[in-house]
């Protein structure tokens, strides 16, 4: 093994699909990705996990490749999570550090990040992560890092990301009954955010939309600080099971429908019939009835992020806009779509900040892994050691999907067929 180099782990644990990126880092920080792989996931439902065998086998068959391309094995990674448990809290503390000659040490940001955190989260969830917003000394606010000022009371602002922690749990233990230790969880948005955001959008304003499967995430930057963390239960594989239920068909030929002759610019097509041919035989469907069913569960899940932008009150106040990530950004004109439903600039978002086999993960759905990574990258306490390992096959286990309607708008829908 190369003495001057270290290797870190993103793996990308979602309903639909699971990912990894593998990463060399140098001694001066450049990031290469040396290794990567996806697969379809199992026993996961809306981002959290339904059992434990099925996360594990597809994590376990998903690495084997990953480890071979980079020719390291993974023990240890940066894990997302996912699922409406995931919420970030505004919280305050204030805490006595002595004298006004005092200067602020370590110890006193610890202090008094365990007063704005202590007594807020609820027992049953576990904190994620703690961003300071705002620092004050004896009523002076505005304070970035304190460290070294002098002062008798020291103030915080911040924003707790927490989620329940049996599903924290559950998915701990998912990663390590494939072998792999979950050195922390990050939320899916805020992974991706490291991978597609630029020091300058977090600063003047900027949100993430990570379209999963079967969630919505979101991220808000604002100062240079992550200010807001959301999730909306519904994603790109609900329009799948709205075709396949509408349409009458299996949910893999609503799935080609959707990605082949669909766009986020609707009535763009003068073509009224969509032909498809499957197993030799040809089926035409009215476009105008495929259009009106896939549009109807886009503006259900823009309105519901809509909704959240506005509770952040944030809505139209982005500066920079919104970028848009996941596998669900891959559907051509969405950004279109989601530019006049939310009524700001949106752009889709690709990974950057790295070398090596950049083409091939350079791409939205691979955000989130890529995000992973490079945050393992920077805390500088992931290794990945060399060599081969036997690894276990647990037995194959079938997807289960969501099939479900959050917003509770699908009894409408049929009534227009």
């Amino acid at each position: 093994m190369d003495n001057d180099k270290r290797f870190v782990t993103g793996l990308d644990v979602g309903t639909e699909n699971v990912r990894a990126v593998i990463a060399s880092v140098s001694k001066n920080g450049e990031v290469a990705i040396v290794g990567y792989n996806e697969g379809k996931s199992a026993g996961m439902r809306k981002g959290i996990p339904a059992n434990l065998a099925g996360p594990a086998s597809s994590i376990d068959k998903m690495l084997g490749d990953a480890e071979r391309m980079g020719g390291y094995d993974v023990r240890n990674a940066y894990v997302s999570i996912n699922g409406s448990t995931v919420i970030s809290t505004h919280t305050e503390g204030m805490i006595a550090v002595g004298t006004v000659e005092h200067e602020i040490d370590d110890q006193d940001l610890d202090r008094v990040e365990d007063v704005a955190v202590s007594g807020r989260i609820p027992a049953n969830r576990t904190v994620l992560d703690v961003i300071p917003l705002e620092y004050a000394l004896d009523g002076q606010g505005g304070i970035k890092d304190p460290l070294g000022m002098s002062g008798a009371r020291l103030e915080m602002r911040a924003n707790v990301i927490s989620a329940l922690t049996p599903n924290c749990e559950n998915l701990k233990k998912a990663t390590i009954t494939a072998d792999v230790q979950a050195d922390r969880l990050i939320p899916s948005p805020v992974a991706a955010a490291r991978a597609v955001l630029t020091e300058k959008q977090k600063e003047n304003g900027v949100a993430v939309i990570d379209m999963g499967s079967s969630t919505t995430s979101i991220a808000i930057y604002e100062e240079g600080d992550l200010q807001y963390v959301g999730v909306v239960p519904a994603g790109s594989n609900n329009i799948t099971n709205d075709l396949a239920i509408v349409l009458a068909i299996d949910p893999d030929l609503a799935e080609e429908i959707k990605t082949r002759f669909i766009t986020g610019v609707f009535g763009s097509d003068k073509n009224p019939v969509i032909k498809l041919t499957k197993d030799g035989k040809e089926r035409n469907f009215e476009r105008k009835e495929v259009e009106a069913v896939v549009k109807a569960r886009l503006e259900d899940i823009f309105a519901e992020v809509r909704k959240k932008l506005k509770a952040a009150k944030y809505d139209q106040r982005l500066p920079e806009g919104i970028i848009l990530t996941g596998g669900g950004a891959k559907m051509r004109d969405i950004d279109q779509f989601a530019k006049e439903a939310l009524e700001a600039a949106v752009k889709i978002g690709i990974p950057h900040g790295f070398d090596g086999v950049s083409d091939a993960v350079a791409k939205p759905e691979f955000a989130t892994a890529v995000g992973l990574a490079l945050i393992a990258a920077e805390s500088g306490d992931l290794v990945v050691t060399q060599g081969k390992k036997s690894k276990k096959q647990g037995k194959k286990s079938s997807s289960s999907g969501s099939g479900s309607n959050p917003f509770g708008f699908i009894k409408k829908l049929f009534s227009k067929f």
